[in-house]
Order: C-alpha cells, then structure tokens, then sequence
C-alpha cells in the first residue's frame, strides 16, 4: 500500500513539475498572490490525479467518487487506503512497465475483477479453465473422427495413369496386382522330408512332397510320399491328386483319390482337412477307403520352434490307423503305426534348409505280429539326414 501511496505521489509530483505554466514561474517574481499560485498547482495535482483514478479504475480498483476533490487533490492527500490493493502485485506491474516502458491504457472500461482469483493467476494456476473441449494432439488415444471421402475422390478420368506411365507399364501393375489378391493362379512346391536314414541293418530313403496349383479358395494339391531300403525293392509309394477347398482361414476340405505304386494294387477315395491349428502345428489328416473296400486313417502332425530366425527345430508326429486287419498288406486293425522324430534344419534361405534329426518308428498290436512274421523288427529307429525346399 505505502509503496503505491508513493508512487502516485512522485507520480502527481512529476506530472506538476513538468507542466508549462508552473515551468514558466519557477524562476520568476509574480505579482500574484501567492493563493493564485497554490491554486494552479492544485488545479494540475487534480488533473493528474483523475488520470491516476482513471487507471486504477482500468485495473479493477475501487477508487471513491470525489477522491480527487481539489480538497483532497493535493499531493499526498489522495486516500489510497480506498483502493483495494490486495489482490495486486504493483511489484510486478512496475518492473513490466519498467522493461517493456509501456503503460496501462486510459481509455480502457472498468472491468470488474471481483469473481477472479488474483492470486491464482499470479501463481500461473489454470485450475479454473475447462479443457475438456480441447484436443491434445500430443496424446495418440485422442479420438480422431472418421470422416466420408471428399467428393472429389475418384472423380477424375479412367485410366488416367496411362497418361503418365504408359499403357504398358500399367498392364504389367495391374497383372501384378490381379496375382498379389488372388486374381490368378500359383504353382508351389515344397519337399518337406528328402532324406537318408541310417538304421540298424540296410539304410534306406524317404520322399515327401507335396504342392498345389490355384488360388486361395480353391486348388489342385498333390501329394507322394514313400520309402525303402538301399538294394531292395521299395517297400511303399503313393500319389494323391486332390480337389481342396478353402473352409476357414487355415483350413482347407480335400478331396480326391490315392493311388498305391508298390505291393497289392490299391486305389483310395480319399477325404481330409489340412490347415494349421493354434500354435503353429500343422496338421493333416484323411480318411481312406480302397477298391477292395479296406478303411484306413492317417494323422500327421509338425510345428516349426525357432531358436533363431535361420536355425529350426521341428517336432513331428504321424499316426496310422486301420479299420481291420489287412494281412497283405502287413496292417492290423486298430492302431497300426506311430512315428515320432525330431529335425534340427538350417534355413541358407528360406526355399531351402538342410537338417539332420532322429526318427523313431513302431509298429503296434497287429501289425507288429505281422512284421514278425516277416522276419521284421517291429520298432525302428532312423537317423536322418536330408534336405527341406521350396518353389
């Protein structure tokens, strides 16, 4: 308070000093009384003062009607303790206008500060202010609106890229974007098992490979497998040819036929599912039924467990199943085989990976007493080495 009180008194005693007509009497002997004198110098302590009420009204102070009464005008006599300084930081007022030498404004209206929190604003508080309506950009959850397409999107000319890149260039996009979506059709191939086996007694071979030609929804799929021992006859071949369906995003109906290469003739109609299964295991099962009226299954299982991007261990299941005994065959009712290995595959690239592993055959109940018989040994184990591609 003292140091406004002081303020707008060096301030009223500036504003007298400087006026030009108590300038020119300054170093003069007058005539006049001195009342005359003292008048004029409270006429201009008045004027100065309605300038200084006028801006501390601008700023929300409350200044009395009449506080700038000649009576009251003179300098030091005005009665700041009417002013409601407490909410003001005049510290701060005056060091702004010190720096930046501006000044309130006259002719600004009174404003009513009376439901501000000064001393809020002052700390740099922005509690009372309402952000709700306001988006942060900076915060990635912020809803964004999903706006139509402007009008103009795809209104311009067909084939207006010819223009630019040629009708060749654009036929060769469009080719490849007919292939990329399942426009067209593919060729792929895979080995998934060319291998050598060593066992106990004569070593012997595997093939299994497997392809299709089409689309994503429909296929033509092969598949052949077999094996055998090195100097003698092959022990067991097959080739299927199959119509396969799409039924589910990683499943896929086949149907068709089996052809057997080796041992007693034997056509099949065969129907099974392939696809991939939670965690990764692919699976491939089908139901069998010979011309000769046998029923057989066959349940394969494999899942890839990489321990680097490159390096691959794949576990490996496949069990056989028969309706009843096929004794020309060697196959026992009930559960006939079961194999089980593993295979450890090395990915040069991704089309072809070399591996070694170990395989363990058995052959049950039935089907065991039939390897017997034939001077067999009713389990086997194998260890492999081959070599896993694809086109």
């Amino acid at each position: 308070m003292k140091k406004v009180a002081i303020s707008l008194v060096a301030s009223l005693a500036a504003g007298t000093a400087a006026t030009p007509g108590l300038a020119q009497h300054a170093g003069h002997t007058t005539s006049q009384p001195q009342q005359s004198a003292e008048q004029a110098a409270a006429d201009q302590a008045a004027e100065q003062c309605a300038l200084e009420a006028q801006r501390h009204r601008a700023m929300g102070h409350h200044v009395p009607d009449g506080a700038c009464e000649p009576e009251s005008a003179t300098p030091g006599s005005m009665d700041h303790g009417a002013m409601d300084h407490t909410q003001m930081n005049h510290g701060a007022m005056a060091a702004d206008e010190a720096e930046t030498g501006m000044t309130m404004p006259m002719d600004q209206p009174e404003m009513d500060h009376s439901q501000m929190d000064h001393g809020s604003m002052a700390t740099g508080s922005m509690e009372g202010m309402d952000h709700s309506a306001m988006q942060d950009s900076s915060n990635p959850d912020a809803a964004i609106p999903l706006l139509p397409a402007p009008p103009e999107a795809g209104s311009g000319p067909a084939r207006a890229a010819i223009a630019i890149w040629g009708a060749e260039a654009m036929e060769e996009a469009r080719e490849a974007l007919i292939r990329d979506t399942d426009g067209g059709m593919r060729l792929w191939v895979q080995g998934d098992r060319l291998e050598y086996r060593a066992r106990a007694g004569e070593d012997g071979y595997l093939w299994d490979v497997q392809g299709y030609y089409g689309g994503d929804i429909n296929k033509f799929w092969f598949k052949s497998e077999g094996e055998g021992s090195f100097g003698e006859p092959v022990e067991g071949a097959e080739v299927q040819a199959l119509w396969s369906r799409a039924i589910a995003p990683f499943f896929d109906l086949q149907g068709g036929i089996r052809q057997d290469l080796t041992g007693p003739e034997r056509t099949h109609a065969v129907i099974g599912i392939q696809g991939l299964v939670p965690y990764q295991f692919e699976v491939d099962a089908a139901a069998f039924v010979s011309n000769k009226g046998d029923v057989t299954a066959r349940i394969e299982a494999e899942v890839d467990q990489r321990i680097t991007q490159r390096l691959i261990l794949q576990p490996r299941a496949e069990i056989a199943l028969s309706a009843q005994d096929i004794p020309e065959l060697g196959v026992g009712a009930g559960l006939d085989t079961i194999e089980a290995g593993l295979r450890l595959r090395y990915e040069f690239a991704r089309e072809f990976a070399p591996y070694i592993g170990i395989s363990q055959e058995w052959r049950i109940g039935n089907s065991a007493d039939f390897a017997r018989a034939e001077g067999e040994d009713p389990s086997v184990t194998n260890y492999v080495v081959g070599v896993r591609f694809w086109f």
